[in-house]
């Protein structure tokens, strides 16, 4: 059985990079987390870096030890989950800057690495990860006095602008940091769209890098062609796959690729989704299953080889939509058993 072909165009992620920086108005760093949104950390903080990337944002360490080898000295390393308690070594060893999310955090990391550089990550409202005001105040001072490299929140509600969750963390972001001396950050992609109140020091763009929502000028960075594994017809009657949820109403064409929810191809876009030949819609028959897609061919004039279900006629973001979710969820699931292409220097 073939495997699909994930193609990822490194130009495209460079390009939409340059545009946010652009918009930027500080100093842009990158998101490289969930393995470079599933296109691949390595290779794309290569290409960023010699965008002139040098702040690059992952979750774990463990991800970021990765990063480090990739990447070898020089670009900073951020750790969005902190100094966890199994950690030391990693931030040590590859330089890693955690981003301190509490009280007990700070105290780890001041204890077990004297003099390594760190950053705090503040709660302004989100209420998932951060100091919240009152631990901030009792900590500032002593965490001021560094190696502090970075204070930074997070906003809940970027993706929509009209949102007064956002001018309230705006507010409690002013406040809680008037006055310190280490560069701030606030807005990831949805921010930077906000305008250039949101922006302070750094700026660290994630899923706009991967050509997505809310980012609507980005290029275009993902496209997906999945093998054709067989062909058969379906008489008027006849079902096809499992719980017979697709039934013919005519003689019916029907294609078998290669891939499914194992795949990161999500099982509520059965019967919904589209896959193209070239610039023509073919309908999937029936339900996703672990490893297969069976999709209505009838009205192409050729038998294909394949069918492309990310592509210029449909993006992340038009596929979630019939998956009943986010083109984050879409690209970080695409899964390891396709070959991965890439096209740009």
């Amino acid at each position: 059985m073939g495997t699909g072909i994930l193609t990822i165009d490194l130009d495209a992620i460079a390009a939409n990079w340059r545009a946010l920086a652009a918009l930027s108005r500080a100093q842009t760093g990158a998101v490289v987390k969930a393995d470079g949104y599933g296109c691949g950390a390595a290779l794309v903080a290569k290409r960023l870096a010699r965008e002139g990337a040098r702040r690059f944002f992952v979750a774990t360490a463990e991800e970021g030890a990765q990063l480090r080898i990739a990447l070898g000295d020089g670009p900073e390393i951020n750790i969005f989950s902190g100094h966890m308690a199994g950690d030391t070594a990693a931030i040590r060893d590859h330089a890693l800057i955690p981003m301190l999310n509490s009280p007990e955090q700070a105290a780890r990391h001041r204890s077990a690495l004297p003099g390594h550089a760190y950053g705090v990550q503040l709660d302004t409202g989100m209420n998932r990860l951060g100091m919240e005001a009152p631990e901030w105040a009792a900590t500032r001072a002593d965490l001021e006095a560094g190696p502090l490299t970075l204070i930074m929140s997070h906003l809940a509600c970027a993706d929509a602008p009209d949102h007064p969750l956002n001018a309230a963390q705006l507010a409690a972001f002013i406040a809680m940091t008037g006055g310190v001396s280490a560069p701030r950050s606030f807005a990831a992609t949805g921010g930077i769209l906000l305008g250039p109140d949101y922006h302070f020091d750094l700026t660290r763009p994630g899923v706009g890098l991967y050509g997505g929502a809310p980012f609507d000028a980005a290029r275009a960075v993902v496209t997906l062609s999945l093998p054709v594994v067989q062909i058969r017809d379906v008489a008027p009657g006849e079902t096809v796959g499992y719980a017979a949820s697709f039934t013919a109403n005519r003689t019916t064409k029907i294609a078998t690729l290669s891939a499914g929810y194992a795949d990161g191809l999500i099982r509520y876009m059965s019967g919904k989704a589209r896959l193209f030949a070239g610039g023509t819609a073919c309908p999937l028959a029936g339900r996703v299953s672990m490893d297969l897609l069976t999709v209505d061919v009838t009205d192409l004039a050729d038998i294909p080889t394949h069918l492309d279900i990310l592509c210029a006629q449909q993006g992340v973001d038009a596929l979630a939509d019939v998956a009943g979710t986010i083109g984050y969820e879409i690209l970080t699931s695409l899964g390891g058993r396709y070959q991965r292409a890439y096209i740009g220097a």
